[in-house]
Parts: structure tokens; C-alpha cells; sequence
């Protein structure tokens, strides 16, 4: 059975029979011991859906991917692309204050822009897209009250 190739900043690794001992300290956190040498090395971020880990070795930050026997044909099937959806409505969470709008209309969002601020409970939340759109219209302006369920941002 193929093996899955493991790539550090995008340079293989190749089959490696050097000593590594890897202790978790938490599920972020971890030490990794490799020629006697100690690293202590935190997960800055995990995207395991797409095959990669972003993380920090004794302060400097490693891009982590694997590559498995069946990547090649799931990238040529098309099935590799993570799904996004589309858009429709972004409505109030809570009841609050509308802080500021980020966007404006004809504006194109991706995922993880930010929308607007919504205050409450003395707190700014930022509300971020989940997904893509285009504005189609502002139902809100800064200061305005807003209770929760309300339609705040409609996109196209």
C-alpha cells in the first residue's frame, strides 16, 4: 500500500527513519524531539479538511500538507475544492447596536470579511461573511437598534 508524502513549506520530506518523538501537551501545544535536538512548537491554525497545519517550531512558522495515494485523483474529480456557500441574508445573532457598516453596496464578500460591528452587552462583535455574495442592500445604519432575527445585509 502508497504511503502518504508529507511536505514542510512546500519541500518534500521523503521517507524519513530518523528519530521523532512527538508529545502533545494539549491540543494546541506540543513538543517535538528529532536528533536530541528539543522543539516546543504550537498549531496556529488546523485545516485538516484540506490536508494542511500551519505551525509554530521554536518561533518560526512551518506551512504542513499531505499529499496521499488518493489526492491526485481527488483533485482531478474536482472534489479538492472546499465548498463555500452563497449568501442570501446576514441577519442580527442578539439583539444590539449597530456599530459600523464595513461594506457597502456592489460590494463582492469572502468568506471571513468583515460586515459589520454589531454592540452588545458593552461588547463589539464583529460579524463576519461565512461564505461569498455580492451586496445587494443596507437594511442598517451606525447607532441604529436592531433586535435579534432582524435582517441586517441582503446580498445578491
Amino acid at each position: 500500500m502508497e504511503t502518504a508524502q508529507w511536505k514542510m513549506d512546500g519541500v518534500s520530506l521523503g521517507p524519513n527513519s530518523e528519530a521523532v518523538t512527538l508529545k502533545w501537551e494539549n491540543a494546541t501545544f506540543f513538543s517535538l524531539e528529532f536528533n536530541g535536538t528539543l522543539f516546543h512548537g504550537e498549531v496556529i491554525e488546523n485545516r485538516m479538511e484540506e490536508g494542511k497545519l500551519l505551525i509554530k517550531l521554536n518561533h518560526r512558522v512551518f506551512e504542513i500538507s499531505k499529499d496521499g495515494p488518493l489526492d491526485e485523483l481527488i483533485a482531478s474529480l474536482g472534489l479538492d475544492k472546499p465548498k463555500v456557500r452563497k449568501l442570501k441574508q446576514l441577519k442580527a445573532p442578539m439583539p444590539g447596536r449597530v456599530v459600523g457598516v464595513a461594506v457597502s453596496v456592489g460590494s463582492e464578500v469572502q468568506p471571513g470579511d468583515p460586515l459589520l460591528t454589531l454592540e452588545a452587552m458593552k461588547m463589539e462583535n464583529v460579524l463576519k461573511a461565512e461564505g461569498t455574495g455580492t451586496v445587494k442592500s443596507i437594511a442598517v445604519t451606525p447607532q441604529q437598534v436592531v433586535e435579534k432575527g432582524e435582517v441586517l445585509i441582503e446580498f445578491e
